[in-house]
């Protein structure tokens, strides 16, 4: 950050592109909408077209372009080649925020098959080492610096009660620490890499499980100092701030936003 520039001109993102997936809905469109409202163009990814095309309307109201591509991120075929039409179509990324992900199955351990394991590490670990490799080559190779935003989870700190599915927690776990990696290898490329923690937002995916049983919801929210869970317009400006020059030294971290669960 230039030092005569001001504070709030340190979070704009004028002239920067962000691709982020799983942007159609939920966490990844409010952060979406946020980076946009700061200056940035968006490429958006994820597995509906009527989402994705409702999203990059939003965008493009804001007076920024959004570029769509329809992918499974979880399928580490379709995620490669979403990455690269991405840089072939929309041109270079300057912020890649890596957020598809989600607990999938509620099963015990002693009841999660191989496969079910496995799709779920595709779905909440893979596709971010993928993404981030073909992203972070074109980053190291342009030499003009990056960011790295991993969404990871306080399930990889904790975890959680009442509910199943432990390969949630493994591979947030791993999101964390493959986060950190990054971030000490490519930080003589000017690349920051930091991770987003957070705790219970009422997305739709969180309204389906309340929906199926409201034990976990419930149980949660009793353990959050704040007393409700998060809205998911207030993970945009944490993202926003990760993005910008304003976080110019910050990298290897991790943020949590979780209404004080953790801190108990």
């Amino acid at each position: 950050m230039a030092e005569n520039k001001s504070v709030m001109d340190s979070f704009r993102l004028d002239g920067k592109r962000a691709l982020i997936t799983g942007s159609g809905r939920g966490l990844g469109r409010e952060m979406a909408l946020a980076l946009a409202e700061a200056g940035a163009d968006i490429v958006l990814v994820g597995r509906g077209q009527e989402s994705l095309d409702a999203t990059a309307a939003d965008i493009v109201a804001r007076g920024r372009s959004a570029h769509k591509l329809v992918a499974d991120m979880a399928d580490p075929s379709q995620c490669e080649v979403a990455c690269k039409q991405a840089l072939e179509e929309a041109g270079p990324i300057d912020i890649l925020i890596n957020n598809v992900g989600g607990r999938g199955v509620n099963v015990p351990i002693v009841e999660t098959s191989v496969e079910q394991w496995e799709s779920a590490m595709a779905l909440n670990l893979t596709h971010y080492f993928l993404a981030t490799r073909i992203i972070g080559q074109q980053m190291i190779a342009r030499q003009e610096g990056g960011r790295i935003i991993n969404v990871g989870s306080i399930s990889g700190m904790i975890v959680n009660r009442d509910i199943g599915g432990r390969h949630y927690e493994t591979a947030k776990a791993a999101v964390i620490q493959f986060t950190r990696t990054v971030a000490v290898d490519w930080a003589p490329h000017g690349i920051n890499a930091n991770a987003i923690c957070p705790g219970l937002f009422m997305t739709d995916a969180n309204r389906r499980w309340e929906a199926i049983d409201r034990t976990p919801i419930d149980s949660f929210v009793a353990g959050v100092p704040m007393g409700r869970p998060g809205k998911p317009h207030e993970i945009g400006p944490l993202a926003v701030y990760l993005a910008a020059p304003a976080s110019s030294y910050v990298t290897g971290t991790t943020i949590v936003i979780d209404g004080g669960y953790t801190a108990w």
